[in-house]
């Protein structure tokens, strides 16, 4: 029987003024180049001149950033019953501001009700990105479909993804929202759906339900993974931090946030999204002499010693290169668990216990998914979700996705290691030869996976979000190397372009920056493939220039990609 847990919140509370919300190193890791440090990142472009005023706060940004939308209101269609919360607060080197929004309607969310305010250094108002310039508020706040029939289809959902599979403990909760993401504002139930497969593991499912007439509006797999594929061992032998507790010592970071690897003992959960029968352990990995790991799979503190070292490259990159202090900014650590299920050719990201899961694979189809890209790529889904938050859907998943891909990517070549290279291939470490390819994804040219886009259609949307992610992947690349035949350490790529031109790369360093710029600064929930071209063009402008090479680069690469 599905269970069901309604949350339909209070639709008489009155709203409020806008508030914040409560928003690792083992010696310092090689690096491909020299580490830029948080004072350079934007100095280029954003150094403050001499004698100005002392940079903005955090508060200082909250407070300039309320007062603008008590003045604008009616700009930003803030009307009587919505509140608004703030996700998210970047303040440049040169003070300017930028608070990032969340919305509610009589204490329902607003799906597309985010923005993002911006502020010149002195506070005052310089413009907003907004996931949708429509009201917001709905025709009614109440349900004609009951949560009981939102639930069963949610599950009758979860089932048509999952046919042939037998699932159990199937459940979901539907949460009451307003949808501004899809049309004109309406009612609708939110609702997640889980169950076990046949192996024991998770499947999710979120899906968007007009609570008028009980037609679906959008639905997306829950589990943010990459491609249900996986990763492997193998980065050699690499410097952990870890943490004494009398004659043992714990695989534990007391450097990032005291990030730790637990051991899942192959068992699995359902906790997700507030819903949770049980959870599989994450048991610390303990040593006694701080020597970690064989370099083989019989031996279960190897995969440990990957996942630890995926996350504290992971921190290293986003907090030396973008001056991001963990992946929710607050310095507080996530945490990994390994051995995850049987068999389980998988590794994801959830934000409900803020944690890396890995399976350990198939054997035959992949190996265990612990490799550095797959570490960089899922934890970059955090990022994402204490950011821009882009649907997991259409065009936004796919730039979902594409983030994850690039800039976990990034996190590789960071890195700078011998045994596991940078490159532009998504996964490449943990195939095994019955996946047929040699990487799960190929961003110089997509679809040599023979299913992603390497270009934008009006079609793209329709496509899972693992390819039409390739758009944006393919952008990267571009921008980063150019188009083209090439070697680059010893991978071979010919990077088509749509129009025939030939691309200049800039460097993946500066793409770095500029995605990074362009997720937490302007992209919003809603943001599609022409919202990014914008967006990034707005982050190299800030970065480089209007008139600099990198603003000229970044255009000609979605160009290239026929995003114009």
């Amino acid at each position: 029987m599905t269970r069901i847990r309604p949350h339909v919140p209070d639709s008489r509370q009155t709203p409020t003024s806008p508030t914040s919300r409560a928003s690792r190193l083992p010696r310092r890791l090689a690096a491909g180049g020299v580490a830029v440090t948080t004072a350079a990142l934007l100095a280029a472009a954003l150094a403050p001149t001499a004698g100005a005023a002392p940079r903005p706060s955090r508060a200082d940004a909250i407070d300039n950033a309320a007062s603008v939308l008590a003045e604008r209101a009616g700009t930003f269609g803030l009307t009587a019953g919505q509140q608004t919360e703030v996700r998210d607060v970047i303040v440049d080197p040169d003070g300017t501001q930028h608070v990032r929004y969340d919305r509610t309607y009589r204490s329902l969310p607003v799906l597309g009700g985010d923005c993002v305010v911006h502020l010149a250094p002195d506070g005052s108002y310089r413009g907003a990105s907004r996931a949708t310039e429509r009201a917001v508020t709905p025709a009614t706040t109440t349900p004609a479909v009951p949560a009981p029939k939102a639930a069963d289809l949610a599950v009758n959902a979860l089932r048509s993804v999952n046919l042939g599979e037998t699932l159990r403990r199937l459940t979901a909760k539907p949460e009451l929202v307003v949808d501004a993401l899809h049309g004109t504002p309406r009612l609708a139930w939110r609702t997640h759906a889980v169950a076990l497969d046949a192996q024991g593991n998770p499947v999710a499912r979120t899906v968007i339900t007009d609570a008028s007439s009980g037609a679906q509006i959008d639905a997306w797999d829950s589990l943010e993974s990459v491609t249900g594929d996986g990763t492997s061992l193998y980065s050699g032998t690499v410097p952990l931090e870890t943490t004494q507790s009398g004659s043992t010592y714990q695989l534990k970071d007391p450097t990032r946030g005291n990030t730790y690897t637990g051991d899942a003992a192959n068992k699995t959960d359902l906790c997700f999204f507030g819903i949770c029968f049980s959870r599989a352990p994450s048991t610390v990995f303990t040593d006694t002499d701080n020597h970690w790991g064989t370099g083989t799979t019989s031996d279960r503190a190897t995969a440990a010693v990957d996942a630890q070292y995926g996350t504290n490259v992971t921190w290293d990159y986003y907090k030396n290169v973008h001056g991001r202090n963990g992946i929710a900014g607050d310095g507080k650590g996530s945490y990994n668990r390994v051995h995850y299920g049987n068999n389980y050719n998988n590794a994801f990201w959830d934000d409900s216990c803020f944690c890396m899961t890995y399976g350990d694979g198939d054997g035959t189809t992949f190996g265990p998914l612990v490799a550095l890209d797959v570490a960089g790529h899922e934890m970059s889904h955090g990022v994402t979700s204490k950011t821009a938050a882009l649907t997991y859907s259409g065009e936004s998943g796919g730039l979902n996705e594409a983030t994850s891909d690039i800039l976990g990517t990034m996190v590789e070549w960071y890195a700078g290691n011998a045994s596991d290279a940078g490159d532009y291939l998504i996964g490449e470490e943990i195939v095994k030869p019955g996946f047929g390819q040699a990487a799960l994804r190929f961003m110089d040219k997509p679809s040599k996976d023979g299913r992603s886009a390497d270009y934008w259609s009006s079609s793209v949307g329709n496509l899972d979000v693992h390819y039409s992610s390739g758009v944006a992947n393919h952008f990267a690349y571009l921008l980063a190397e150019g188009s083209g035949p090439k070697t680059i350490n010893g991978v071979s790529y010919d990077s088509p372009t749509y129009n025939g031109a030939s691309v200049t790369g800039i460097g993946r360093d500066k793409v770095g920056k500029i995605w990074y710029r362009a997720l937490t600064v302007y992209m919003t929930s809603s943001t599609k493939y022409s919202g990014a071209r914008t967006a990034t063009l707005n982050a190299a402008k800030d970065l480089y220039g209007a008139g600099s090479a990198e603003y000229a680069a970044v255009a000609a690469a979605w160009s290239a990609v026929n995003v114009n």
